[in-house]
């Protein structure tokens, strides 16, 4: 009897402790669980705030950075013997994609509707787009790359030297441009004023020619450009003869993406830094792709003037 007392005793202190055991044992795996679930969001956590950190852009999150441009504008932006946009901006954008790593598609459009297609058709702009107030209403800049100056083209002997002389004038210029505003911002002071926007800075030089308006007023570098395919015919004045400010190119990005902003920038930057961005200049604007952009603009004022000879005929 005693032995069996003995021997109950002994079965119920070992299952006390097997019972013991099997709750630690539950215990801790709750508690491992746990753990590992605390882990798991602390990775993600990290995770995201690395990504923050490195300033990655939804925009580019396929690898694709989508760019829109309006080939019109030479020695920025053109199109060559290929059918291809090229020109300073298009190898700017280009090399600042590769900084990026990531590959550039190129979306040649009407310059007017280049800031309301970034962030669904496009991801940037560049094309020879200035900063302006009214413009960063709707869209981002990057850091500026390039100081510009509107210029006037006009007949040669044309009584047009300074602002005084625009009262009165029919004016063509580019539609959006910064000379489309500019026009509109006088003819606002100036009932006498008629500003005649057309698609592109081709088509009002060729009716400048044919003396349906009295001048055009374009950026610097395209003013030469334009006006060095009519030689004796016509002539690019100054802007600061009338009056007119420089301005600064930038690319064009959609508001608050300050992730792309600074990837993009930093990239410029890099490019100024390593000689790049300089070589470009000297390439584009300042050595032999200029004789191409000349050439391009060449047909794409013949093929202007086929469109506004076209148009009279059907006028007629």
């Amino acid at each position: 009897m005693k032995m069996k007392k003995i021997m109950a005793a002994v079965l119920a202190g070992a299952m006390a402790v097997s019972m013991c055991g099997c709750g630690d044992s539950k215990a801790a795996a709750t508690t491992s669980a746990a753990a590992g679930s605390s882990t798991a969001a602390a990775a993600s956590t990290a995770a995201a705030s690395t990504a923050a950190g490195e300033g990655t852009s939804k925009a580019i999150a396929d690898g694709v950075l989508t760019v829109g441009t309006n080939a019109e504008f030479p020695p920025f932006e053109y199109v060559d013997d290929n059918g291809d946009p090229d020109g300073f901006d298009i190898a700017l954008i280009k090399a600042i994609g590769e900084k990026m790593g990531v590959k550039v598609e190129v979306q040649n459009m009407e310059f007017d509707s280049l800031v309301s297609s970034i962030g669904n058709k496009i991801d940037v702009a560049i094309a020879g787009m200035t900063i302006t107030d009214e413009r960063k209403e709707t869209v981002d800049f990057s850091d500026p790359y390039y100081e510009a100056l509107q210029y006037v083209i006009v007949p040669s002997g044309s009584a047009i030297k300074s602002a005084a002389d625009l009262s009165g004038k029919n004016i063509g210029t580019q539609l959006g441009t910064t000379g489309d505003l500019i026009v509109q911002d006088l003819a606002s002071k100036d009932s006498t004023v008629t500003d005649s926007p057309y698609d592109t800075a081709a088509l009002a030089v060729q009716d400048l020619l044919n003396g349906k308006i009295d001048c055009v007023i374009i950026d610097k570098n395209p003013a030469e450009v334009l006006s060095a395919q009519y030689t004796g015919k016509l002539s690019a004045l100054d802007g600061k003869a009338f009056d007119f400010g420089a301005e600064d190119y930038a690319i064009a990005m959609p508001k608050g993406d300050t992730a792309l902003q600074t990837q993009i920038n930093k990239a410029l930057a890099d490019l100024k830094a390593d000689g790049t961005f300089d070589a470009l200049v000297k390439q584009y604007i300042e050595g032999s792709d200029s004789a191409a952009a000349s050439d391009s603009t060449a047909a794409s004022t013949s093929a202007a003037a086929s469109t506004a000879a076209e148009t009279t005929t059907a006028a007629k």
